[in-house]
C-alpha cells in the first residue's frame, strides 16, 4: 500500500499512457451526501485544489470545515490520464495526491483553506512527508482562478517567511494553474478513506508552526 517511488518527477515521454476515460464509477460522498464528481460547481461555490501528502487524512481535514459543500481524492500536476493508484505510487505518472474542495466563500474563505493547508502538513520537505516518500507526496497549490493564485503566493510567502525565521527552512510548495495541472479523481475506495476505515493511516508530517497574524 505504501510504495515509494522516485524523488525525480518524470517528462511527458518517460510518463505512463494512462487511459482515454476514468475506469470506476464515483458514490455519493458518505459524509457530506454531495456529488463527489463536482466538474459542474453550483453556483455561487469555488474550487480549490491542495496537494499535501497522503489524500486520506488531508480530505479528512476538509470534508470537517464549515462551508465545504464536497470534497474528494485525486492525482495532479503530472502527464498519465487517468492513472491508478498503483501507477501514481511507481513515480512514472508526475502526479501528487490532492485533494479537490468545493467550498462556499461566503463561509470559509479560500485563503482560510491555504493557511489550514500550511498548518497540517510540512511544506518544505520536497517530495516527501514523513516517511511517505515519493513525488506523489509533493506539497502543491493549485489555483482555479487568477485570485486564487495571487492569494496562495501572498500566504506562501508570509508562511515561508515565518518557518525561516524560526529556523526551519523554505517551503517547497509547488504552484502552478489547475488548468495545467490537471485533476483525475482517485478510485473509489480511496474517497472518504477515513469515514469508511476510521482507523485508517493518517501521514501528516507538520511543522508546528500556525500561520501568523
Amino acid at each position: 500500500m505504501f510504495a515509494r517511488a522516485s524523488s525525480s518527477l518524470p517528462t511527458a515521454d518517460q510518463a505512463l499512457p494512462g487511459r482515454s476515460e476514468r475506469p470506476w464509477q464515483l458514490r455519493e460522498h458518505v459524509v457530506l451526501k454531495t456529488p463527489v464528481v463536482t466538474d459542474e460547481v453550483p453556483e455561487g461555490l469555488e474550487v480549490a485544489v491542495l496537494g499535501l501528502g497522503c489524500f486520506w487524512g488531508a480530505e479528512e481535514t476538509y470534508w470537517q470545515l464549515p462551508g465545504v459543500w464536497s470534497t474528494s481524492v485525486g492525482y495532479a500536476g503530472g502527464h498519465t490520464p487517468h492513472p491508478t493508484y498503483e501507477e501514481v505510487c511507481t513515480g512514472r505518472t508526475g502526479h501528487t495526491e490532492a485533494v479537490r474542495v468545493v467550498f462556499d466563500p461566503t463561509v470559509v474563505s479560500y485563503a482560510d483553506l491555504v493557511k489550514r493547508f500550511f498548518e497540517i502538513h510540512d511544506p518544505t520537505q520536497g517530495m516527501r512527508q514523513g516517511n511517505d516518500i515519493g513525488t506523489q507526496y509533493r506539497s502543491a497549490i493549485y489555483p482555479t482562478t487568477p485570485e486564487q493564485d495571487a492569494t496562495a503566493r501572498e500566504l506562501t510567502r508570509t508562511y515561508e517567511a515565518e518557518l525561516v525565521r524560526q529556523g526551519i527552512g523554505k517551503v517547497t510548495t509547488e504552484i502552478r494553474p489547475a488548468s495545467e495541472a490537471g485533476y483525475y479523481y482517485a478510485e473509489d475506495p480511496h474517497q472518504q478513506y477515513l469515514a469508511k476505515n476510521p482507523f485508517g493511516y493518517r501521514c501528516h508530517a507538520d511543522t508546528g508552526v500556525k500561520f501568523p497574524g
